[in-house]
């Protein structure tokens, strides 16, 4: 820098944000998708949803893919949408999404429209 220049001094702004909701036992509601290297591992968790939840979760394991490992979804989901069904949607929709140290966390909303002739 030249002698007798004048130095610019730049100013810094800093924003946060947050979202706050309240933590909810258990901490899954519908299905988590575990990665294949996430830091905790689907055994753990079946644990501790075992001790903070009435629900029954479901494991399915994919020990074909490389990204996720496993999926744990609650039981009432599994019977309305079945497990191929399922897997076939995780594999297709959040797959791609996510990354082999993920474990997301998926609400799920399933519909059915049921009709017949009387």
């Amino acid at each position: 820098m030249e002698r007798g220049a004048k130095q610019k001094v730049s100013s810094m702004v800093h924003y946060v944000r947050a979202q706050i909701k309240e933590f909810n036992i258990p901490p899954i509601h519908d299905a988590l998708v575990l990665g294949r290297r996430a830091p905790i591992g689907c055994e753990a968790i079946r644990r501790a949803l075992s001790l903070l939840s009435s629900n029954r979760f479901d494991h399915i394991e994919l020990d074909e893919d490389d990204v996720i490992s496993d999926i744990l979804v609650r039981a009432a989901i599994v019977r309305k949408l079945t497990q191929e069904r399922l897997i076939a949607f995780v594999l297709q929709k959040v797959k791609p999404l996510m990354s082999d140290e993920e474990i997301l966390h998926l609400d799920l909303q399933v519909e059915l429209l049921l009709e017949e002739e009387i």
